[in-house]
Formats: C-alpha cells, structure tokens, sequence
C-alpha cells in the first residue's frame, strides 16, 4: 500500500508539473532614475535579483532606466553606440548571468544628429545575446499648465514596428507615448506579449495610464507589462509609477503604485488561447472602405 500511495502521490506531481510547465513568470521592474549612470543600474541590479529570486524568466525595465537626467540634454551626453557603452553591458552580463530575457525599457543610443539620440528599447536572450531593437516611434509632447515636453528636441524618432519571437511566444515592443496609439498594436499581428516601459508624467499618468494599458490588452487580447518610472527625480518631474502586468481579459493581476519595487504575474498561453477562441475578434477585424462622396 505505501509503495501504491508513492506511487499515485509521484503521478500527481507529474501531472501537476506538465499541467503548470507552460506557465511563465515576469515581472516588470519600477524604478524613479537620477542622473547617475552607475548608480541606476546598481539600483536595476537589485530589482532585478528580487525577481529572479521569484523565479522570474522575463524582465522588462522601465524607460529611461538607466538615466533620468537634469536636463533633456543629459541623455545625449551619456548615449551609446550599439553594441558598446556601460549600460548595454549591463544587459548583456545581468541577462547571462540569471538566464533570463532582460528587456531594457530603454536606453539613449546615438543617432545621424550629434544632438539628439534614439530611444532605445534592447532584447537580451538568456545568453546574453541582443537579440532585438525597437525605436520608439510616437515622440510626446505636452503644454498644459507649468508642464512642457518637446522629446522631438532630442530624440530621433524611429520608424520601424518591431516583433520578436522567443521562448514566450511573440512580444510587440513600444515605449511609453506609443500608447496612445492602437494602430501600432494593431500593426504587430497576433502578439503573445506587449510590453511598455514607460516614463509617464503624473498629469498624464493620473487621468490616461491604467485606461490606456488595460484598453491595449483587451483590444488584443495579450498580456501587456508595463514597466514604469515612479516617483519624485532631482530634475523636479514627477513620474506616475503604476507599473503594472495586464491579462488578456484586462484583468490587473499587479500592480505598484509609487518607488522602487517589483511587479510580478504568471502568464499562461492555454488560458491567454482559450480566450482568443472565445472571442476571436482578433479574426473578426475588418477596415470599412471609405466612400468619398
């Protein structure tokens, strides 16, 4: 009877085990960055141990992550040639080191004009290995009140929508104003994950964030991960946090709302499949001509 019991006790674990090997945990990492290079990416570190230690697989970094300076200027300064420079050495060896997929929300990588750079988002395999680029492609812009951005100034935009294949499933890469704009996504394809790290400002962030990012999931239906800075920066900006991870169905499965910390959730592909089979709208989409009269 013991050795029957071990038995059916062994098979259950079994059957546990093949029943839960698809699930995969992330997390997205929020941070509220200063002018010190060094110094945000010893922060990252730690972040990033935290999740690991939660068996997380992949990680995705907030916007900026590695440098929120005094001035738009400050990024430029401190901008990187692809494929060489402290921060994406950073991703390389953190990456290989945990075997995880790092996402480095993004970084200033230099452009054709010497006084402004690319916003940058990196994929890391477990190996290291850059294995993706994405360059934001939506630059913000905002007058309202005291508040004003212009990242034209200084950034470079992209034009290229960027999808990479990895042991997750298909993940659509966007930085934070992208948002705003769902033909982007729509663009993608069918994607598995999207992620936006993101540096949303708290006027902003307070009125449009958490409706933006759970309206991107449910429109897809994808996970979204949505990495955030949040907080108060010596520059004197205020970032909204909110970091977050969103299911297919909207659902927020966590959250933080301010400071440095983890967000953590389990994506599952049987369940994420078994809802686009429920409501196969991503089938059903269809562009109406236009008739001009």
């Amino acid at each position: 009877m013991a050795i029957t019991s071990r038995l059916k006790t062994t098979k259950a674990k079994i059957s546990k085990d093949n029943a839960n090997k698809d699930i995969i945990k992330m997390a997205a990492i929020q941070m509220a960055s200063g002018p010190n290079v060094s110094a945000n990416l010893s922060e990252a570190e730690r972040l990033i141990e935290i999740a690991v230690n939660q068996g997380a697989k992949l990680i995705v970094l907030p916007e900026y992550f590695a440098i929120m300076g005094l001035k738009d200027t400050d990024k430029v300064i401190v901008s990187e040639i692809e494929g060489h420079g402290q921060i994406q050495d950073f991703l390389s060896s953190i990456a290989k080191k945990h075997k995880i997929w790092l996402i480095g929300g993004s970084i200033p990588l230099r452009c054709s004009s010497p006084k402004k750079v690319r916003n940058s988002c990196l994929v890391f395999d477990d190996k290291g290995k850059q294995v993706a680029r994405y360059d934001k492609i939506h630059l913000f812009g905002l007058d309202l009140g005291n508040e004003h951005y212009h990242e034209e100034t200084t950034i470079e935009p992209g034009n290229t929508i960027k999808v990479v294949d990895t042991p997750f499933g298909k993940i659509g890469l966007s930085i934070c104003y992208d948002l705003r704009f769902p033909e982007l996504y729509r663009a993608m394809g069918e994607v598995n994950i999207i992620v936006v790290p993101s540096a949303f400002t708290d006027t902003t962030g307070k009125a449009h964030w958490e409706s933006l990012i759970r309206a991107r999931a449910i429109e897809n239906l994808s996970y979204v991960i949505a990495p955030a800075q949040g907080g108060y920066h010596i520059s004197g900006r205020e970032t909204h946090g909110n970091s977050m991870i969103v299911d297919p169905w909207g659902v927020i499965l966590d959250r933080l709302p301010r400071g440095s910390g983890v967000v953590m959730a389990t994506m599952n592909p049987k369940y994420q499949t078994s809802l686009r089979n429920s409501l196969p709208a991503l089938q059903h989409r269809t562009i109406p001509v236009v008739n001009p009269k």
